[in-house]
Formats: C-alpha cells, structure tokens, sequence
C-alpha cells in the first residue's frame, strides 16, 4: 500500500457493497424497482412529540442501487453526523422534499392529521414518485394504494432512513431559530420536548404562539392565562 493510501481515513476506503449484498441491503427499494418503479420515495417524519414547534416531514427519492455509508434512523445518530449525512443525501438524492405543519395547524386538525398534512407537502415537492415507503402505520391521507407504511421503517429501509436525517435536521435548524425568539424555553436543547427545563418555563412564562395548546402541559398553561385575564 502507497504512503498515499494509507494516509487516507478508514471510512474514505470502504468499498461500495457488492451487487448481491446491494440488493439485500435495499430489499424494500428492489421490490418496487423490478417492477419498473425507480423513483420510489421514503417518507418520515419528526416531531409528533414535543409541547412546541412543528411536525416536519422529508420525502427522499435514491437513485437505484445507491447506498450512502452512515445512513440510519436519525435517532441513533449525533448532530454532527446527521449534519454531515444531510448534506450527502441532498447532494447524491435524486429529489427530495421537506414539508412542515405548525403548531396552529396541529391544533386545529390533532397530530395525526397534521403530520400527514406535513408528508403531503413533503412528497408535492419531488416532482412525482412512482411509490412512497412510509415509516409507521399506514396513512390514508397519501391514497393506501400509493404507499407502502413499514413500522420501524427509519432503522430498516435506506431511502426512509434517509428521509429522518433530513427531517431531524431541518427541524432542529427550526427550533434553534425560534430559541432565538424565545430564550426562556431551552429549544435549541430540548427541540420542545416536555423536559424538566421546558415546563419550568412554560410554567413560568405560559406558552408562546408555537405551542401546541391542545397537548395537555399547555392546556393547563391556557387555561390559567384563561382565569387570569
């Protein structure tokens, strides 16, 4: 081996995976792909939990056969490796879309309704796609004959996988934005969860116009603001 090549990273000399181990790896992807679909999309989303924020949902369209070295469930990953994965799959993706539903929309349609409103945007935004894989249950609203739902999807299927990372990133950029606007609730460290630091807040402060008042912990908090004025 050259000075050269050993110089270079371990990651940097990872071989791409072999034609046989390819398609065991995207196993869900060539299921689609024999059948002349080659545009197939993952679809996830983040943030049904949080007491602040919006859903956001990412739609990911891979070329065939391609395999990005890292990709997993956004969960399972640090920031900065989601950081550097989100720029690898926007670079290499054939078409992606990133679609978000507020805390207003939340409350108005519930978080069920909401978050499909969020995929819906996302996938507009590809340009068309010849079958979505979809991770969790199966969701209506996208047309049950239009995708495929696969619970535990975003650790197992790539282009899902994939579509977490962006997701995960692009609302985390979100919350860190609006922590900006509202110092008090810790955002860019919770991303809006209920943690201790965020309720001391909400307590303390009431909500703010991105809560989700129709989740309990800001429903006693309206309430309250309710009886006070």
């Amino acid at each position: 081996m050259s000075p050269r090549a050993a110089s270079k990273p371990a990651a940097a000399r990872k071989r791409k995976p072999s034609p046989q181990r390819l398609r065991k790896l995207l196993a869900r992807e060539w299921a689609w792909w024999e059948q002349g679909m080659l545009r197939v999309a993952g679809v996830d989303e983040v943030g049904r939990g949080p007491l602040a924020g919006p859903v956001v949902a990412a739609a990911v369209i891979l070329p065939t056969d391609c395999w990005i070295e890292g990709v997993d469930d956004s969960k399972k990953l640090n920031a900065e490796r989601r950081t550097r994965l989100d720029l690898l799959i926007r670079e290499r993706c054939l078409a992606f879309g990133v679609g978000a539903a507020s805390a207003a929309e939340i409350d108005r349609l519930n978080i069920r309704r909401a978050t499909a409103l969020a995929m819906q945007r996302a996938i507009a935004r590809l340009g068309g796609a010849d079958h979505l894989l979809v991770d969790g249950l199966a969701v209506p609203e996208l047309g049950l004959e239009r995708h495929s739902a696969i619970v535990g999807g975003d650790g197992s299927v790539h282009c899902i996988s994939a579509a977490s990372i962006l997701a995960k990133v692009t609302r985390d950029r979100l919350m860190a934005r609006l922590a900006a606007r509202y110092p008090a609730y810790g955002w860019e460290r919770n991303m809006g969860y209920g943690t201790p630091e965020h309720l001391d807040a909400l307590g303390l402060h009431g909500p703010t116009p991105h809560h989700r008042r129709s989740f309990q912990p800001c429903q006693l908090e309206f309430a309250d603001e309710l009886v006070e004025g």
